[in-house]
């Protein structure tokens, strides 16, 4: 056992051994805590304030002491200092909106990061939620937030000109998501602003956390862009010669969020797997390109506990990134009925299904399944589209089933389609006229978009349809919050789920500190219990 400090000596609170006790103690994670041992039974535990005497001086030995716990301090404090912001942490961008401006706005109040859900939305609408932040941030400064740019492989002008538009407006924080390689738009916003200080040090105008679930991925992110990307950017007036030459020395992200088992786009990879995976990567590519640089590692996905959150930040996580929860809050863009269903969910309520965006390519994302009959439903559209040549043959094979899970007839849902696609990008009408199978994609994927705007607009007619993106975190987090003050929705708002979050991890990592110092530390100070908290 290692040496006593000293003798220690009770101010106006005695130590704690006992188990109760001990688990009082342990809630003042903002006060410094010593631990001490009954010299008579050698038994360790806890105290308070008081005294430190010479040694023989009291029957109790001081052994050490635990400075103060605060949840600013969890995560990695470069990041917090790069996007000046109070709290490690971090809203993701829901897409089709569902990450409002109200969400982000919330979180920047809050004194974290936020990022609106751009993907899937038009530009208009994009540009729409960008000056709606914009307009309720109006004159205040030191403000941090973010938009989502999402890969678009079916869409690639809308990718560069919704990139063209956050450089335009300003957007200096970007969460790239999706993305299976880097693209022309994603490069063109990390890079656009580059220049030096008067000391000679690179410095970003725009930032990228680039949320990834693949090492291959990861990779291109924590890497200078590739110089043939960057010499086209440069050919077509996107980017100056200062630019593209100070694009050498700087990774296209500089932070990279890693993606576990998420609601909607995900791999399904464990996070203790993952994360520890990225880091060595992170490390390893730190030595290779000598950037002088640090990439900022943290992690999203199965974090809506203050266990899973203590966890992230104990792996050395920069900072925490939450999904799924946030989408039952008042802020969230989904409806109220959408919202209740999330909140009863568990952790076995969800299944794999096809996504929209992606859904030639057998990409698929993770949705609630209780409630719901989209899962099956959407899986069933991916099987007829994979084995059929062209859309008379689907009808001709399944025209009853199909039509019953559209709701409408074939004819009708396809004249929406051309109406919508004539408006939004016509080249697609184009080649779905030289390409039959293509066509069954953009009829199928009618259901797949509608469904989701569905959950949003709270349709009462196609509840049994609605698409909501869930992980199994949200079944974490309905058990952790059931008869606390936030299993209402009506109080789940997103900077009271946030900061619950922190202040638990804190109390959980407190304990954790102390019990490595042999303190016998009773299981109830490792649950903390929802309250309301203020900034």
């Amino acid at each position: 056992m290692s040496p006593a400090l000293g003798g220690w000596r009770p101010a106006t609170a005695p130590a704690a051994f006992a188990a109760e006790d001990i688990a009082h103690v342990l809630q003042f994670v903002r006060h410094p805590v010593h631990v001490v041992r009954e010299d008579t039974s050698g038994q360790l535990g806890l105290a308070m304030g008081g005294e430190l005497v010479s040694a023989g001086g009291s029957d109790i030995s001081l052994m050490g002491t635990l400075p103060p716990m605060y949840p600013e301090w969890l995560g990695g404090r470069e990041f917090c200092e790069a996007h000046g912001i109070r709290f490690p942490y971090v809203t993701g961008a829901m897409a089709n909106g569902i990450a409002t401006p109200e969400l982000v706005v919330a979180m920047a109040d809050a004194g974290m990061l936020g990022f609106f859900g751009a993907g899937g939305l038009s530009y208009g609408q994009v540009e729409r939620g960008l000056a709606d932040i914009q307009e309720r941030l109006a004159g205040r400064t030191g403000v941090a937030w973010g938009a989502n740019l999402i890969h678009s492989p079916n869409e690639v002008s809308l990718e560069a000109r919704v990139a063209e538009l956050f450089i335009a407006r300003g957007v200096r924080i970007v969460e790239a998501s999706a993305f299976m390689k880097l693209t022309p738009a994603v490069v063109h916003y990390a890079l656009s602003g580059l220049s030096t200080d008067p000391a000679g040090t690179i410095v970003r105008r725009n930032n990228v956390v680039a949320k990834i679930s693949r090492p291959e991925v990861a990779r291109m992110f924590m890497e200078p862009a590739p110089a043939a990307l960057v010499s086209a950017l440069q050919a077509a007036g996107k980017l100056t010669a200062r630019e593209a030459e100070l694009a050498r020395y700087v990774p296209v992200a500089e932070d990279i969020t890693v993606e576990a088992d998420s609601g909607g786009h995900t791999d399904n990879r464990p996070l203790s797997a993952l994360l520890s995976e990225i880091v060595l990567l992170r490390d390893n590519l730190a030595q290779q390109h000598n950037l002088g640089r640090r990439v900022r590692v943290g992690a999203g996905g199965g974090v809506s506990t203050p266990q899973s959150v203590a966890g992230a930040f104990a792996m050395g996580a920069a900072y925490v990134v939450t999904g799924s929860v946030n989408q039952s809050c008042v802020e969230s863009g989904l409806s109220a009925q959408a919202r209740g269903m999330l909140a009863k969910a568990g952790v076995a309520d969800v299944m794999m299904a096809p996504a929209s965006d992606m859904f030639e390519m057998g990409v698929n994302l993770q949705v609630l399944k209780r409630g719901s009959m989209f899962g099956p439903r959407a899986k069933k559209l991916y099987e007829w589209y994979a084995a059929s040549p062209n859309l008379a043959t689907v009808v001709a094979e399944h025209g009853p089933e199909l039509e019953k899970i559209l709701g409408l007839s074939v004819d009708e849902v396809w004249a929406e389609t051309e109406r919508y696609w004539a408006d939004r990008d016509p080249a697609v009408l184009e080649l779905a006229s030289r390409d039959p199978k293509y066509q069954i994609a953009l009829l199928f994927r009618w259901y797949l978009g509608k469904s989701s705007r569905w959950a949003i607009d709270g349709d009462p007619g196609r509840v049994l349809d609605y698409q909501i993106w869930c992980g199994p975190s949200m079944g974490a987090f309905n058990s952790w919050v059931a008869g606390s003050y936030l299993e209402p929705l009506e109080q789940r708002s997103a900077d009271q789920v946030a900061l619950n979050l922190l202040e638990g991890a804190a109390h959980i990592t407190r304990a954790q500190q102390a019990r490595a110092c042999g303190v016998p530390v009773p299981a109830s100070a490792f649950r903390y219990i929802p309250r309301p908290l203020s900034l």
